[in-house]
């Protein structure tokens, strides 16, 4: 298990906010999500990248080379205008992408607007991080969020990471039956 301080990533990805002519919303709500979720102590890393790939393909290996966070999360980027290319960033970052995480939050977001179907996060590893894409909107990343965590700290176990214990009134991790607790 790795005894490094559990650090968790935050990826900014617009052209605007990191312009300083909009503020970034996304940022805050993920990391007020986390907060309330995760019940193990974590320190945040931050990051806001225009949509360039090249600038978020490089803050995503920062965070997971450099930083040791064992989860990243994006918000931003992830529509199919011309300039969103988080997805793109992501997968050219990972070693490995994991479908469900994008098939999940897209099945979730559909119950609240049709126009989730356009919406093309996806969630891949690179190394010990796992790095989530979510959509823009406050809102809409609390539902995302609710829908894939409980199996974020159980992925995060079994790609070596540190073993990440949630509020249980507020969201339950699943962990299969024979999988303990270190210690």
């Amino acid at each position: 298990m790795n005894q490094r301080a559990i650090r968790i990533g935050f990826v900014t990805v617009s052209d605007r906010a990191s312009r300083g002519e909009y503020e970034d919303l996304g940022g805050p709500a993920m990391r007020d999500w986390l907060s309330r979720a995760l019940k193990s102590d974590w320190q945040p890393v931050s990051r806001l990248v225009p949509d360039e790939q090249p600038e978020v393909e490089a803050a995503l290996r920062e965070l997971s080379d450099d930083e040791g966070c064992c989860l990243i999360v994006t918000t931003g980027g992830t529509g199919p205008a011309p300039r969103d290319i988080t997805p793109e960033a992501t997968a050219a970052v990972c070693d490995k992408i994991l479908d469900g995480f994008g098939e999940q939050m897209r099945a979730v977001s559909l119950q609240f607007v049709p126009t989730a179907i356009l919406s093309r996060q996806i969630a891949g590893i690179r190394g010990q991080s796992l790095i989530i894409n979510l959509p823009g909107k406050p809102s809409a990343i609390a539902d995302c969020l609710n829908a894939v965590f409980p199996a974020v700290p159980y992925c995060i176990d079994l790609i070596a990471g540190p073993y990440l214990e949630t509020h249980e009134d507020f969201i339950q991790a699943f962990r299969p039956k024979h999988a303990k607790k270190p210690g």
